[in-house]
């Protein structure tokens, strides 16, 4: 066993992580950032290949209320107005400073250059290039991190638990992959940053370290989870035919920059049919596309492979080069021409709009606890607007690490006060297959178009595989053990996945990133955020107003 003592604990290096880092260690505090994967090479911030939304135009084009405005509208009531104004508001400042850092951002001269994502009312979305830009937002952090003085960084550790003492956060108990070493950690703040939950099903754009275990640790430490239901789908991720070494949602940009057309397996635009219009731009919010989609593939007017096709087969073959001239040859060298073939694309987990309740200065009620990133929920209400992900990141990532440095006063626990699971040893047990089941019972029953039944029949299943991976990780703690790492996953997603069934089920009307059938209409009465906590061992579910 290996004890390690920090003035503030980080967990999760991906963009929010690392900017709590640079951020706490500015102002003076002792870090330690330890992620389960490399440092700043997991999660989802390294994954982002497209845009981020910030009101950094030339004076007098936009500003920061307007992008508000835009948030608060594609949150279908239920945002929490003051974190979605932290995000706009600070997205502008963190946005200057990464490029002060060298991030790279494209520019038209000296201004940024800025494409309309869908949903906003005016181009705001800024980029380093159409699919670079997470990877260059990751590398520029790495850097600042690396040469910021009092930043500790370990990777190949998984937290398996947050110790409390005196009703505070106080520090964690984890394994360190590499060489199953059990780890405890004393910290005087400790900031969640490990995002959001889209591992939790069988497609998503997730990475494999994003299956909600963040949420569960603030859960079992006492804090408090909102809006556990509101899963976004990303409507056209790639389904046909094979794609190697690419993102599955790289289709984005096409499609907003050279306005490519979404076909049903007839061949024909089927947008207009739910409400929204594609005039050859993209212009349809998430939410909506994804209903249109299942709803054409239920109707019997899916493609071979159940999506739709998007094509771009009326786009010049000079303005594709010209638009993606790399890009264009990567995918030829797969076989795939863009002026001669649709593409298959179809819905894929993609974002979790809930997540641990805080308030502005990313504190979770919990003495000693803070959030951060996607782990956060609240700012994006039932559907999070295009190209806030990143800067939510950002923004969330500097708030959290300048209050956890305000707050690292006090001190930890001793080394020997919390082991827990970390060390135990359990029977036997097929955990990957395991969480290949509960990956096909949410996307079956608790993806993007629900009914009490389905749920009902979720519900069933998550505490059938919970009863079946036991009370203990299988065998002895040892390097590399993979199936004590599933374990540890699987303890933690089992909870997560109850969090969103359990509020899935009570929301009985259709809103945002959620969609009852058997609740079809949005209902004002419904204009609630939802409350999950853990109280000896069951979750309990309230019902509260929206902050004003």
């Amino acid at each position: 066993m290996r004890h390690l003592s920090t003035g503030v604990l980080i967990i999760g290096a991906g963009g929010a992580g690392m900017y709590a880092a640079i951020e706490a260690a500015r102002l003076g505090a002792d870090v330690l950032l330890v992620d389960r994967s490399l440092i700043g090479r997991g999660g989802a911030t390294v994954m982002a290949q497209m845009t981020v939304a910030a009101a950094v135009g030339p004076a007098g084009s936009d500003h920061w209320t307007h992008h508000l405005a835009d948030t608060l509208a594609a949150g279908r009531g239920l945002c929490d107005p003051a974190l979605a104004r932290l995000l706009c508001e600070d997205g502008v400042e963190v946005i200057r400073e990464m490029d002060s850092w060298r991030v790279g951002w494209a520019r038209d001269g000296a201004e940024f250059r800025s494409v309309q994502a869908p949903g906003h009312d005016r181009a705001r979305c800024v980029y380093v290039d159409f699919l670079s830009t997470g990877p260059a937002v990751s590398k520029t952090l790495r850097a600042v991190v690396q040469r910021t003085p009092g930043i500790t960084r370990i990777g190949d550790v998984l937290v398996t638990d947050l110790v409390m003492g005196d009703g505070a956060v106080t520090g964690a108990v984890g394994t360190h992959i590499e060489t199953g070493e059990v780890l405890t950690i004393a910290a005087r703040a400790t900031i969640i940053a490990t995002g959001g939950l889209t591992r939790l099903y069988r497609r998503n754009s997730a990475s494999a370290n994003m299956g909600g275990d963040g949420y569960a640790l603030a859960l079992r430490a006492g804090a408090e989870l909102i809006d556990m239901e509101f899963v976004q789908f990303f409507p056209i991720g790639h389904l046909a035919p094979r794609l190697i070494g690419m993102d599955p949602i790289m289709w984005d940009p096409f499609r907003y920059k050279l306005g490519g057309r979404l076909l049903n397996g007839l061949g024909e635009a089927f947008v207009d049919r739910y409400g929204s219009t594609d005039d050859g731009k993209y212009v349809i919010t998430r939410d909506l596309a994804t209903y249109a989609i299942t709803k054409e593939v239920e109707a019997g007017r899916g493609s071979p492979h159940g999506g739709a096709w998007l094509s771009f087969r009326h786009i010049a073959p000079e303005a594709l080069r010209e638009a993606f001239g790399p890009v264009i040859g990567k995918l030829a060298a797969a076989g795939i021409d863009l002026g001669r073939d649709d593409i298959e694309v179809a819905p894929i987990a993609h974002y979790h709009m809930g997540g641990i309740r805080v308030d502005t200065a990313m504190a979770t009620g919990v003495p000693g606890l803070f959030a951060a990133g996607e782990a956060v929920g609240g700012a994006n209400g039932a559907n999070r607007l295009s190209g806030n992900a990143i800067t939510e990141a950002l923004a969330f990532g500097r708030a959290a690490g300048r209050s956890a440095a305000g707050f690292a006063g006090g001190s930890g626990f001793r080394a020997d006060e919390a082991v827990g699971l970390a060390g135990a040893e359990g029977p036997a047990c097929d955990t990957a297959a395991l969480f290949v089941r509960l990956q096909a019972v949410m996307a079956d029953y608790v993806g993007p178009f629900r009914t009490a039944a389905g749920l009902a029949m979720a519900l069933e299943a998550v505490l059938g595989l919970r009863a079946e991976i036991g009370a203990a990780p299988p065998g002895r703690p040892g390097p590399y053990d993979l199936a004590r790492v599933d374990w540890f996953d699987l303890r933690q997603a089992l909870l997560v996945a109850e969090c969103v069934i359990v509020a899935a089920s009570v929301r009985c009307e259709s809103r945002g990133a959620h969609q009852r059938e058997d609740y079809p209409s949005m209902d004002e009465a419904w204009r609630l955020n939802q409350v999950l906590r853990l109280a000896d061992g069951a979750l309990t579910v309230t019902r509260r107003a929206v902050a004003a």
